[in-house]
């Protein structure tokens, strides 16, 4: 039963915003995804401003979860497997600190748990890189305009979202079947 002591909050960003989103709209105990900006200046940055790369936030989501049927470890495993968390400030043709690996925690028990999941991930030596994603205490968000949220829903015939978000959504699929939302 959801209750307020259950909701928590989570904000990532793994590149585009859109590819990131539409991994966690389709996961059960998602109670709502929200694409905007965070870690930089000024208050309440225009998207334009954004992807020009000179004002320091990174495009993220915002992530309300039901946390007795979803665990932080499995949003974050999700989200180190749906993106390159070993390019700095690059995922794919995304190239700009706007586009950076970032994880920002809101509570000191959410920074354990993200210390744990970097640490076994290293351990495991699952990527060719070093893991670069930045770990750092959630400043303000920014929510995107509207036309930017639940982007993929609303526009999957749009070759980006054919080409760059649905492989990342396939492969939610195959890895993560048991976390999605029943249809």
């Amino acid at each position: 039963m959801l209750t307020e002591q259950n909701i928590e909050t989570i904000t990532l960003g793994g590149g585009c915003y859109w590819c990131v989103e539409a991994v966690y709209l389709n996961l059960r105990g998602v109670i709502s995804v929200v694409s905007g900006f965070a870690g930089g200046k000024p208050d309440n940055p225009s998207y334009e401003a954004v992807c020009s790369g000179t004002t320091g936030h990174a495009e993220v989501i915002e992530i309300k979860y039901d946390a007795s049927q979803l665990s932080l470890t499995e949003i974050l495993e999700m989200f180190f497997s749906v993106h390159d968390p070993t390019t700095l400030n690059r995922q794919g043709a995304d190239v700009g600190t706007q586009y950076r690996s970032v994880i920002f925690y809101h509570n000191n028990q959410q920074l354990e748990t993200i210390k744990a999941v970097l640490a076994e991930l290293n351990g495991m030596e699952i990527f060719d890189n070093k893991i670069v994603t930045e770990v750092s205490p959630a400043p303000k968000f920014f929510a995107a305009p509207d036309y930017h949220q639940n982007y993929y829903n609303n526009n999957k015939n749009q070759s980006y979202c054919a080409f760059v978000i649905k492989p990342k959504l396939d492969k939610l699929k195959k890895y993560f079947a048991s976390k999605l939302k029943d249809n």
